[in-house]
């Protein structure tokens, strides 16, 4: 956990397959604790092919059929359907943005929202822009992009950078 913080959590992100690995762990940590999420990202790097996004979409009923065999993963069908689904909206995103790093930041316009929390207990679980890119995303056929969710995504990506005012990350 403290490496996951010191190391990436809040780094601002551009490359679609890691953009998709953080909204695919989001997704999954949903009713779970994210340090089961991060015991398993070793296991999604290897059952989701790397993220590879195109071979994601492409799955099929054997795939997920393998997925839920995986003890290396969270075997829930209905979020390893929606990272096959979400791969599906991500390459329409690819197509109409050219990429998804487009368009997720096009929310932030291109730039991350710094906000000054003092302490943990600050931060919202959601925002109205975590709501407006969730109901977009929801639009766009995406699952498990609820407004909670997609905040969560949004601190992880560095499209927010919500370490309180006294950590040592706040500043870079």
């Amino acid at each position: 956990m403290v490496r996951y913080h010191d190391e990436e959590w809040g780094v601002p992100e551009h490359d679609d397959a890691h953009l998709f690995e953080l909204l695919t762990l989001e997704g999954a940590q949903a009713g779970l604790s994210w340090e089961t999420i991060l015991k398993r990202r070793e296991g999604y790097r290897r059952a989701f092919e790397g993220w590879d996004i195109a071979r994601i979409a492409a799955y099929s009923p054997a795939d997920t059929e393998r997925l839920l065999a995986d003890t290396g993963i969270i075997r829930n069908r209905a979020k390893i359907a929606a990272t096959i689904g979400n791969a599906q909206a991500t390459l329409a995103v690819q197509r109409e943005f050219g990429s998804l790093d487009a368009y997720v930041w096009s929310f932030v316009n291109g730039k991350p929202i710094v906000n000054r929390f003092e302490v943990m207990s600050e931060l919202p679980a959601s925002t109205d822009l975590s709501a407006a890119m969730s109901k977009d995303m929801l639009h766009r056929g995406f699952k498990f992009a609820g407004p909670t969710i997609m905040y969560a995504f949004m601190q992880a990506a560095g499209l927010t950078n919500d370490h309180v005012t006294t950590c040592f990350k706040y500043g870079k």
